[in-house]
């Protein structure tokens, strides 16, 4: 999502305001009286991200925050459905007139916060480090004596900041990695092959700009279906064959109340007692 709206840097906040939703309201903080007083006119300086989050930065020190937790989207194009529209952002002396929120599931939040506010709330260890960016020694250092099953690990934004569901699924089949594998009885090697596949899922991600599932709720900035779904081993294959080994098929579990999918081939569990997904 932050490279879909990297457009908007340069162009200056004209408006802000709640879209008429019948739904629950999402958390916008603050209130948007004082959210429209203190960023309108001011000027788009960036587009940056922290883990999952989009971060608009504006030039004076604030920062507007987009968390999208399962179903948000950051849009430059009229929305997949208007009955989710969450946040308009009218912008002027740019290529694009406004910047939407829209969330169908209303579990994100849109905060406009200040440099000390944003470090605050993101920074002293609350998040682990982005996941493009961990090596192999990290992943040992922050995973490496914990009991829980890799799957659940990957997930902790605690420990490593940028993995969901979908894509942790991806990065454990590539790496030839059992989900329910406990992180303390990997060895170095798993580590080493857990983050070249970390960095291979996610930059395949970014370039075909995320994956659109048969539920077409994740949708790019210009709300066009992202391309990487084509390029998924196990996420949603059930019962199909593997692309890989081409001989076992595709199972689901579930972990921490969240889909697993891999191949039991590719991903043996006999060298892993399976692990508790606390």
């Amino acid at each position: 999502m932050r490279r879909g709206v990297l457009g908007i840097v340069g162009s200056r906040i004209a408006d802000v305001r709640r879209a008429r939703c019948r739904r629950k309201p999402i958390l916008i903080e603050p209130r948007i009286e004082r959210f429209r007083r203190l960023a309108v006119g001011a000027t788009v300086s960036d587009v940056g991200r922290i883990g999952k989050r989009v971060v608009v930065h504006l030039d004076g020190g604030l920062a507007i925050v987009f968390e999208p937790r399962m179903t948000g989207l950051v849009l430059l194009a009229a929305p997949p459905t208007a009955e989710h529209l969450r946040l308009r952002i009218g912008l002027a002396e740019g290529p694009i007139d406004e910047l939407f929120y829209w969330d169908r599931r209303g579990l994100g939040s849109v905060r406009l916060l200040s440099a000390a506010e944003l470090s605050e709330l993101y920074g002293n260890g609350s998040l682990g480090p982005d996941a493009l960016q961990i090596t192999a020694a990290d992943l040992v250092e922050r995973l490496g004596g914990s009991r829980r099953a890799i799957k659940v690990a990957l997930l902790d934004q605690r420990a490593i900041a940028g993995i969901g569901n979908l894509y942790d699924a991806e990065i454990l089949h590539r790496a030839r990695i059992h989900p329910a594998r406990p992180c303390h009885r990997l060895h170095d090697d798993d580590w080493r092959r857990i983050q070249r596949a970390v960095q291979k899922v996610l930059t395949d991600a970014i370039r075909y700009e995320g994956s659109t599932l048969s539920d077409g709720t994740y949708r790019n900035a210009l709300n066009r279906s992202g391309g990487y779904q084509n390029h998924h081993r196990v996420y949603d294959r059930e019962g199909l064959r593997c692309v890989i080994c081409r001989t076992a098929e595709i199972q689901r579990i579930v972990q921490a109340q969240r889909a697993t999918f891999f191949c039991p081939q590719c991903q043996p569990s006999k060298l892993a007692r399976i692990a508790s997904s606390r």
